[in-house]
């Protein structure tokens, strides 16, 4: 068994696919960070465990959901549609097999509008101060993931915001983890949701920000 937490505000619209598309032996668990449209209803009316995560932040829902976690590996994936859930054994399986400590998702765009040019630069810059930082050759922060929960706890993760991901493969690079990246597709975001960082210039500024935090500690 494989749990795949899910941090989730408000994405009703995309839940029922999402939760269809999870291979054998995954279960999602969704981390609702006080979504008002149902989406927490849906999501146990799909199948999966849900936890409700008072505390706002993509960092609160994403480690509310690692501690809710039992299986011995865990995956991290957005809950809004843009991450097909076929592909979350492309950064399980290289750490069921023991060659990684940690897989991120590569994103690559299906389409130009997958993924805005603002949110893209910026991803293209934190990626090249981190590699800097670390010396880790990470080209994206995409949240997809893969990485043993013990492990993970044993990072002692701090931030709950935006800065969560990025805090998670420098705590890992300074760990001496093996990290690896493989591509994953990256599509629009279903019809009906609001994404909370690419979408908007204010959103990817926000998320950068509380990124630019953790590199600076």
């Amino acid at each position: 068994m494989t749990d795949v937490v899910l941090p989730c505000l408000n994405e009703a619209p995309a839940l029922p696919w999402v939760l269809s598309r999870m291979p054998a032996g995954y279960r999602p668990i969704v981390a609702d960070n006080g979504s008002t449209d149902g989406s927490a209803q849906i999501a146990a009316a799909h199948g999966a465990v849900v936890v409700h995560v008072p505390q706002r932040g993509f960092g609160a829902a994403a480690h509310t959901g690692l501690l809710a976690a039992t299986a011995d590996i865990v995956c991290i994936c957005d809950a809004d549609g843009s991450f097909d859930p076929e592909q979350l054994r492309r950064v399980a399986e290289p750490v069921r097999l023991g060659a990684a400590d940690l897989v991120l998702g590569r994103r690559r765009p299906t389409t130009l509008r997958a993924w805005p040019l603002h949110a893209r630069l910026a991803n293209a810059l934190l990626a090249r101060r981190l590699r800097r930082a670390t010396g880790v050759p990470v080209h994206d922060l995409g949240p997809m993931r893969a990485a043993r929960r013990a492990d993970l706890l044993a990072l002692d993760l701090r931030d709950r915001r935006f800065g969560y991901p990025l805090e998670m493969v420098m705590a890992a690079a300074r760990a001496g983890w093996r990290i690896q990246e493989t591509d994953v597709d990256y599509a629009p975001r279903a019809d009906g949701t609001q994404s909370k960082v690419t979408g908007t210039v204010r959103g990817t500024a926000r998320a950068v920000h509380d990124m630019a935090k953790v590199l600076a500690r």
